[in-house]
């Protein structure tokens, strides 16, 4: 594993809060105009970036939490790294089950791209990998989970609060086609957040709906991704006809989160609904 993977980057702060973007599941395909159920993931992808920053301005990072290519092609993460050009931040990756972290890695042209944690204002972002190369489902494992650990014992002794993300869902989403594909070691994941007041969310992607709830104190989030979406609460593989999206994210100094979700306005897209899945 190349030294800069678990690296620590530091961003600023605008005013008096850290603002993100959530950017998932873009499923980038190996050849431009290459489509995920009918639709042209670059299209929906620029689309995305474009209304986002129309409606936000330019955020202090973008967070691409995985399934960044469709297959792990080299050529789509050159493509990704040629259009997130057009926001003038930072951004940071995660590899999710469709995804080559070599070749994420080999794309981003020297740039930290995959750090282990993102440091700005008050805030740790921790940055986890719940991959399993060749796998669907997600695992953490002993290495993350104790990466994890040493992260919130850093920021507690520096007095940071904490955003968790990883592409896995850590919970149910309702959905049982993919909640079989759920971070596997989740209790140990949960028993370990549960230890630090100062974790306010954790954030994933993988599961191409919005989700907004709570355990405890802690905020979940999952997002659209920025093409095709997945129908909530479905048994069987559903496609849901929502338009692509985003997640915002402002994270303030005294822990506060505001966040929000966006979806594409204005244009057409096409999508197979009546599929019964693509992996």
């Amino acid at each position: 594993m190349p030294d800069s993977y678990h690296k620590t980057c530091t961003i600023d702060a605008t005013g008096d809060r850290l603002r993100l973007w959530q950017l998932t599941d873009t499923h980038l395909c190996a050849e431009t105009g290459g489509t995920l159920l009918e639709m042209d993931t670059d299209r929906s992808l620029q689309l995305v970036i474009a209304q986002a920053l129309d409606e936000r301005g330019t955020p202090d990072a973008v967070l691409c939490t995985g399934d960044l290519s469709d297959q792990g092609s080299l050529t789509a993460y050159q493509r990704l790294e040629d259009y997130l050009q057009a926001i003038p931040a930072p951004s940071f990756w995660l590899p999710g089950n469709h995804d080559d972290r070599n070749e994420m890695l080999a794309a981003s042209r020297g740039r930290h791209r995959l750090p282990g944690e993102i440091r700005g204002g008050q805030w740790q972002i921790i940055m986890l990998d719940s991959q399993i190369p060749g796998e669907v489902g997600g695992r953490l494992g002993d290495n993350e989970l104790q990466r994890l650990s040493t992260a919130l014992e850093e920021g507690k002794r520096e007095g940071l609060y904490a955003l968790v993300c990883l592409h896995h869902q850590p919970v149910s989403v309702g959905s049982a086609w993919i909640d079989q594909q759920m971070v596997a070691d989740a209790e140990q994941f949960w028993n370990l957040l549960e230890r630090y007041e100062a974790v306010k969310a954790v954030l994933w992607g993988h599961v191409h709906q919005q989700i907004d709830s709570r355990r405890g104190a802690i905020a979940l989030m999952a997002s659209p991704s920025t093409c095709v979406q997945f129908a909530p609460g479905s048994r069987d593989f559903k496609v849901d006809d929502k338009p692509p999206g985003y997640r915002w994210l402002d994270l303030f100094a005294d822990g506060r989160i505001e966040t929000g979700v966006s979806r594409v306005t204005g244009a057409e897209f096409t999508v197979d609904l009546e599929s019964g899945g693509y992996l």
